[in-house]
């Protein structure tokens, strides 16, 4: 069980850089316009706004990645920590934004954290 909850964080870290890399540096171009569908306009409007949500993504994704190698507690500590955070992220973005991300974010990071709970 300890396996695969480290493979669910992994996977939950790897989502969140992808989510890094979409909103900070593709935003603007197609794949990144493509993911909200904002035309050119828009995106670059919002691009400042999308940066500095994709930094807080690299933050969750670092402090994940802090608990996949650190030692326990901390790395423990650091997992249950870093993977509210994604859960809590997640549902406030389905509330006030789109609720695709209770799917997207909320749902994988809920299963992540179960993980590590049932595995401890």
């Amino acid at each position: 069980m300890e396996t695969l909850a480290d493979v669910l964080v992994a996977l939950v870290a790897a989502l969140h850089v992808y989510i890094l890399v979409m909103e900070m540096f593709l935003w603007q171009k197609k794949p990144g316009r493509g993911l909200h569908g904002f035309d050119r306009e828009m995106a670059r409007a919002t691009a400042p706004m999308a940066a500095n949500q994709g930094l807080y993504n690299g933050f969750l994704a670092a402090g994940l990645i802090w608990g996949l190698v650190a030692a326990d507690p901390t790395g423990f500590r650091a997992q249950v920590f870093f993977l509210c955070c994604v859960v809590v992220a997640g549902v406030f973005g389905a509330v006030t934004a789109n609720r695709r991300i209770l799917f997207a974010q909320a749902l994988p990071g809920a299963l992540a954290l179960a993980a590590v709970l049932v595995a401890r």
